[in-house]
């Protein structure tokens, strides 16, 4: 049996995989508002409480914002910022008594869906979270690409791509930087820019809907996000030429993305055509907790 944990700001869920992916338990809790120990405490528990209603053992993964750093072994750029500069896989495998393996949430999802997921069979596959901020996986031959500084995948700390006069510098970042990724293909800075714009507070969803029932705005700030879509999303076809690109997150949700950016990227993508395939999650919210439990992809007795 495989637990996965995905430790969120909010809550933490927890799931056990048959050795076939079959789910056998799921649970989530409220993350401890308290801090750092007291999230040890609610993780051990809850890996305890889904072990008694099994009754069997299992592998742990956790899949958690940031990553341990190869440099310190210490968290870093956890957007959970109590997590940072802690030893979180020490502390979290004294409290569990054993073997625990990490990655990074959105590694989690890349691996997810690589497995058994909309990207399940392709040799390399990236997955893409487009949400409140902008990640990346990488998953090859059914392995996540880990490098020497735990950054792999990370496009959305990379600046927009080939940009045009009026995206010069760029909005902010809460990196420090301007003009990254993030800060133009997060859901949040979809509905800033819009606003900034037309001058009128609209959430992602709503502003999707009144692109499809015909509103002339809407549909430019759609087809000026799609167009940004497709010119970070080449970026990395140009880099490791993945078979597959896999969207989750809540911007994933917008069904015209799909035909829009494959219909744009191959002005970027350095080739005669692009036969990367752009697909929508298959696991949705479930990716990052079944991810995290196939961080042991190997049999489990």
């Amino acid at each position: 049996m495989r637990i996965g944990i995905d430790l969120g700001g909010t809550k933490i869920e927890g799931v056990a995989l048959a050795p076939d992916g079959r789910e056998l338990s799921r649970k989530r809790i409220p993350t401890p508002k308290n801090g750092y120990r007291e999230t040890i405490e609610a993780i051990r528990a809850l890996i305890t409480s889904i072990e008694d209603e099994t009754g069997e053992q299992g592998t742990v993964g956790i899949g958690m914002p940031g990553a341990i750093s190869p440099a310190t072994g210490l968290v870093k750029n956890a957007n959970s910022t109590w997590l940072n500069g802690m030893p979180f896989d020490v502390d979290i495998e004294a409290a569990l008594g054993r073997k625990v393996r990490l990655a990074n949430d959105a590694d989690c999802f890349a691996l997810s869906e690589a497995t058994d997921g909309a990207g399940a069979g392709a040799p390399t596959v990236f997955g893409v979270i487009l949400g409140t901020g902008v990640g990346g996986g990488i998953v090859v031959n059914g392995r996540l690409l880990n490098g020497p500084n735990a950054v792999a995948g990370e496009w959305g700390h990379n600046p927009l791509p080939w940009t045009l006069p009026d995206e010069i510098p760029g909005p902010r970042c809460y990196c420090g930087k301007e003009g990254c990724i993030e800060s133009w293909n997060s859901g949040p800075a979809f509905e800033a820019e819009y606003e900034l714009t037309e001058k009128e507070r609209l959430t992602a969803m709503e502003i999707v809907a009144a692109a499809e029932a015909g509103s002339r705005p809407a549909r430019s700030a759609l087809r000026r996000y799609s167009d940004r879509l497709a010119r970070a999303l080449s970026h990395v076809i140009n880099l490791i030429d993945p078979h597959v690109i896999v969207l989750g997150g809540g911007m994933s949700n917008i069904a015209a993305i799909y035909d829009e950016v494959p219909a744009r990227w191959g002005a970027y993508v350095f080739s005669d055509r692009v036969d990367t395939k752009l697909m929508r999650h298959l696991h949705g919210d479930a990716s990052g907790v079944r991810g995290a439990a196939w961080l042991w992809p190997d049999p489990v007795p």
